[in-house]
């Protein structure tokens, strides 16, 4: 029997249900000599139909499931696939420490040189500690407005790449100054007079995903999110309880989908059918297509139009027209 690629998700058993049934008629036409082809090819199109219904019809906790898989494109793949044969990593906040949760560094694209910054997790538990489960430290965020600012200073485009949980919650984060660290990072994005696209891959949670997310332009994969807060932290607030989730997750309207229909980001990413784990330089490509597109357009702004554009984006977002009904 055909082994699914990945263990699969509660959602998705079925479907391997029904493919099991398929190779067990398989098996048996072929130990018999009994055609049941018709019989195969009808159960394969109820399952290709059953399949592509599940995909198309998912429940925000099963995207949350998708944009958490481990197997989703990293920001350093991203970063390679771009740039094969330029990636220039550069390290350190310039006092001392160097934030494994944030990688970044020049590359070339466009015929140009890009500065790429992401939040990086890791493949199994050795990596994610090495990148502390892409959890950003103060130190992190440091060293990206390190890299916005060397980008700003030699007129680089910049792309971040948005994989977090948030910003690290722990107690020596908090005493190295988290918050100011997040604020100076948003406060000196508004400013910067480059082209700056962001695209969350997997999850971009709070203000751990902001403190790099301040850009012209947001894109998001298509299972991706991007919440002011976890579906677990949400529930856990308003119903003391992270077995919620589910119903937070619903009510934070987290998805691509929501999100472009706010107008709060500008375009999302396809991924393959099942998610971006399944066909990881499929995404990628597609990445690249949407990188190449919202580049080329950006880079013909002055950096004056650049800032505008970007301070009126954020200005307007939760913006609402009050009406008063009358009899």
């Amino acid at each position: 029997m055909t082994q699914p690629l990945f263990e699969p998700f509660d959602f998705e058993k079925p479907i391997y249900t029904i493919q099991e049934k398929i190779e067990e008629l398989m098996r048996i036409s072929e130990e018999t000599g009994v055609d049941f082809q018709s019989e195969i090819d009808k159960l394969s199109a109820r399952a290709e139909a059953f399949r592509m219904n599940v995909y198309k019809n998912l429940q925000p906790k099963e995207k949350v499931q998708i944009a958490r898989h481990p197997q989703r494109p990293s920001a350093i793949e991203v970063i390679r696939q771009l740039s094969p044969q330029t990636w220039f990593e550069l390290h350190g906040d310039r006092a001392g420490q160097d934030d494994q949760a944030v990688v970044g560094g020049i590359i070339e694209f466009l015929d140009r040189p890009v500065m790429v910054v992401g939040t990086q997790k890791g493949r199994g538990m050795k990596e994610n500690l090495v990148h502390n489960f892409g959890m950003p430290n103060p130190e992190g965020y440091r060293k990206a407005m390190r890299l916005f600012s060397h980008a700003n200073k030699f007129g680089m485009p910049i792309v971040t790449l948005i994989d977090t949980p948030g910003a690290y919650p722990g107690i020596a984060a908090e005493q190295h100054g988290i918050g100011i660290a997040i604020a100076h990072n948003i406060r000196e994005m508004a400013r910067l007079r480059v082209p700056i696209v962001s695209i969350v891959l997997g999850e971009g949670c709070s203000g751990g995903a902001l403190g790099i997310g301040v850009a012209n332009e947001i894109y998001m994969l298509e299972h991706a999110l991007y919440t002011v807060i976890s579906p677990e932290g949400c529930a856990s607030i308003l119903w003391r309880s992270p077995e919620y989730a589910a119903q937070a997750a619903e009510s934070l309207k987290i998805t691509a989908q929501d999100l472009f229909a706010f107008e709060m980001i500008e375009g999302i990413i396809p991924e393959p059918l099942g998610g971006a784990h399944y066909d990881p330089q499929m995404t990628i490509e597609s990445v690249r297509s949407s990188l190449l597109s919202s580049l080329t357009t950006l880079t013909q702004l002055s950096p004056e139009e650049l800032v505008e554009q970007r301070y009126q984006k954020f200005r307007k977002i939760g913006a609402f027209e009050e009406s008063v009904l009358t009899r």
